[in-house]
């Protein structure tokens, strides 16, 4: 479970719902107003419909699962050990000594790399495959999040919308003052969902979304340069100062750390 999307949601719920209590604003013009949810959720749906080809919007379900849930990806500490130990035994006994580790490998990427290098492929030709995945892993991932920011953008606009459409049926019937003042209250709710959903859901989505797409991306450029690595047959220290780039200097310095104890240990 994604932990800081759910506290998000929690959180923008809560402020949105105190936050009119504490203004006296009716709470129950927030629940007893389908036409508003009908016309910001639907209306934003409509939008983002008429705005990507159903081959994206296929792939939406997917994208929120991958905001609610924790995103696998191999730890970049333990790959660097990984790498390490690769090229200590390609040092030893040649390439080919690797393939047994081959289908022990989870990582898709990963063992794709691993197997080209092991065939013997040009060490270029491994990184324009290699960097072609990603690019295509980028620009997927880019299309996923434009929808959620395009999302965004619609659904304040929408908001507006709302708002006249209220507007224009509560001044349809002048004759009671007070239904009037309620009828506007109401209308404005269509704005309050347009702006609440645009800049506390979809705009943060997709912003998280591409820091997603980043952290994968980061991960996968560091197995194109270990595996690359492997293939020109440097030494271990060689493999781990250059990876250790990729790591924060925190990371770093852990590793740094149990490197040194294990290296006592012995």
């Amino acid at each position: 479970m994604q932990i800081s999307s759910i506290i998000g949601l929690a959180l923008g719920l809560i402020s949105l719902v105190v936050g009119m209590i504490l203004k006296g604003a009716p709470v129950v013009n927030l629940v007893n107003n389908p036409a508003a949810y009908m016309i910001i959720f639907v209306g934003t749906a409509a939008s983002v419909f008429m705005a990507f080809p159903m081959s994206d919007m296929k792939r939406v379900p997917k994208l929120f699962k991958i905001i609610f849930t924790e995103q696998k990806l191999p730890d970049r500490q333990q790959l660097i050990t990984t790498f390490m130990e690769w090229a200590s035994i390609t040092r030893r006994e040649g390439l080919l000594a690797l393939e047994p580790k081959v289908e022990e490998i989870d990582n898709a990427f990963l063992r794709s790399g691993m197997r080209m290098i092991i065939d013997g492929n040009d060490q270029e030709f491994v990184r324009d495959v290699l960097m072609e995945d990603i690019n295509a892993t980028e620009e997927r991932h880019r299309s996923g999040a434009l929808i959620f920011s395009q999302a965004g953008m619609y659904a304040p606009t929408l908001g507006v919308l709302g708002a006249v459409v209220g507007l224009i049926a509560a001044l349809a019937d002048l004759s009671d003052m007070e239904k009037l003042s309620h009828a506007i209250a109401a209308a404005f709710i269509a704005t309050l969902l347009g702006i609440f959903t645009g800049y506390v859901l979809w705009h943060p989505m997709s912003n998280k979304l591409k820091r997603l797409s980043k952290r994968e991306v980061d991960i996968k450029l560091m197995m194109v340069e270990g595996l690359l690595s492997i293939q020109s047959g440097v030494s271990t220290i060689a493999i781990s100062q250059k990876l250790s780039v990729f790591l924060t200097p925190t990371e770093r310095a852990q590793m740094s750390s149990d490197e040194k104890g294990a290296s006592d240990s012995e």
